[in-house]
């Protein structure tokens, strides 16, 4: 049996606005059917691809990152082709850094306006 990851939903306070931050940070259209309860990024009508989610939780606490007092239970990986330069654009778009970078040189942790932290990544070479 093979199963197909097609979405993945993150909990959050404001989906309309959780969905603007990443549509901003990756051109990924709003799909059509968001509202305040349940928004998302598709690559387009009936298109294939992963779809991202936003659900809207009453009480929504954020991870409380790098402590685990409100674990972050998951998150997402982007590859980009400039750390400093993605970053800083991430952060004029309402994300923020951190003090706490495990391995600044080869990733960097950021948190979107919803306190959820992802992970900025230059790809490696393939062996």
């Amino acid at each position: 049996m093979l199963m197909t990851l097609t979405a993945v939903t993150l909990d959050c306070a404001d989906p309309l606005a959780l969905a603007d931050f990443y549509h901003r940070a990756t051109g990924l259209p709003l799909h059509e059917r968001s509202d305040a309860e349940f928004a998302g990024l598709a690559r387009g009508p009936g298109a294939s691809g992963l779809f991202l989610g936003f659900q809207r939780v009453d009480g929504y606490r954020p991870p409380s990152w790098p402590a685990q007092d409100v674990p972050q239970q998951l998150h997402l990986d982007f590859d980009v082709d400039d750390l400093d330069a993605a970053t800083d654009r991430l952060v004029a778009l309402g994300a923020t850094l951190p003090s706490v970078q495990p391995h600044p040189e080869r990733w960097r942790v950021v948190l979107d306006p919803a306190g959820h932290p992802f992970c900025l990544t230059t790809p490696r070479p393939a062996p």
